[in-house]
């Protein structure tokens, strides 16, 4: 929610018009939506490079993948391959919200795309979670869409709130009540979380969205690719835990501090955290394109004591959410 939405919309309308027909001016000029003839990819998508050599390490390992092409859009690199016969198209968003966005636009306005299956590494924010455990959320959140607010000086602890966000939050029980997957909003000191406007075809005005869910086809295929898959170990410590459900939130924040995190928990009810997942299951949802995100944990979100250990682990984790990523590509094919 904010006060001002017309900047919103014309930043979004790229993703908006990716549902739509073309159309056709006076001149006779044609925009829009490309039209595609070929069969559609499923995108095999991740956010940068540690992330992308488990990816590619795996298809060199598996007979039934190979890449046979590869084209640089605009600075993106995209591989084209197959993988059991399926066409799939490999990128790497970039990391953070708006890299994720932009990206994933691109790609859905250049490829016929039927589906999205995002990996990636990820903080933990349960504290049942451990480095190399796999979470696949149902829902994302954005954590830092929110209001700065001045401390009320006649009332110390208390914020001066905008009257549109006060009437906001008067609005959350009744939502609730609707919903259980609206989240619990409290302030963080002076933040105080808030939701992100979307417009997107069949929507007569921009709508306050809490979270994107994932589609629930694909996270059937996680549930029953996780029950039948390898045990996966993590540098010979301990067998990875895989887990389905849940909240994932997304941020332009890498967290590493413990009040935050438990702040997060207790708004959100998140299983993980992380840069770019609630982005491109908004772009997805705009686009009416079916979507998953496989997330491997990487360190505790500044749970942990002393230095975070992401840079341990990130080689690692990458390569067991590939493993997973790709054996929901193997239930997905048993499927078609």
């Amino acid at each position: 929610m904010k006060q001002f939405t017309l900047m919103i919309i014309v930043l979004l309308s790229t993703s908006w018009m990716g549902g739509c027909t073309s159309t056709k001016t006076s001149d006779g000029a044609s925009y829009g939506p490309a039209a595609f003839s070929q069969p559609a990819f499923t995108a095999v998508t991740v956010a940068y490079a540690p992330e992308m050599q488990g990816i590619l390490n795996r298809i060199e390992q598996d007979p039934n993948a190979s890449i046979h092409t590869t084209t640089t859009i605009k600075g993106v690199t995209y591989r084209l391959g197959t993988y059991h016969d399926e066409p799939i198209l490999i990128f790497a968003t970039g990391m953070s919200i708006a890299n994720a966005a932009m990206t994933m636009q691109m790609a859905l306005d250049y490829f016929p795309v039927k589906q999205v299956v995002y990996m990636g590494i990820a903080g933990a924010v349960n504290p049942k979670w451990q480095p190399g455990d796999v979470i696949v959320p149902a829902r994302w959140y954005y954590h830092d869409e929110s209001v700065y607010t001045n401390e009320d000086p006649n009332a110390p602890g208390e914020y001066i709130l905008p009257e549109y966000y006060a009437r906001f939050i008067e609005e959350q029980d009744e939502r609730r009540a609707k919903d259980p997957h609206t989240p619990k909003y409290k302030p963080f000191h002076f933040i105080h979380p808030d939701e992100v406007l979307i417009v997107k075809e069949g929507m007569d005005k921009p709508q306050d969205t809490a979270y994107f869910s994932a589609t629930p086809r694909l996270l059937t295929a996680a549930k029953q690719a996780m029950s039948t898959m390898p045990t996966q170990r993590v540098l010979g410590e301990r067998d990875a835990e895989l887990f389905v459900g849940g909240n994932g939130i997304t941020g332009s924040v890498f967290m590493d501090n413990r009040e935050y995190r438990k702040w997060t928990r207790d708004v959100f009810n998140a299983e993980v955290t992380e840069m770019e997942s609630a982005a491109i299951g908004q772009v997805c949802t705009v686009n009416d394109v079916d979507w998953i995100i496989v997330r491997a944990i990487s360190d505790l979100a500044g749970g942990q004591e002393g230095v975070n250990v992401e840079n341990k682990y990130d080689d690692e984790v990458s390569r067991i959410g590939a493993n997973v990523l790709f054996s929901v590509l193997d239930t997905l094919a048993e499927d078609e």
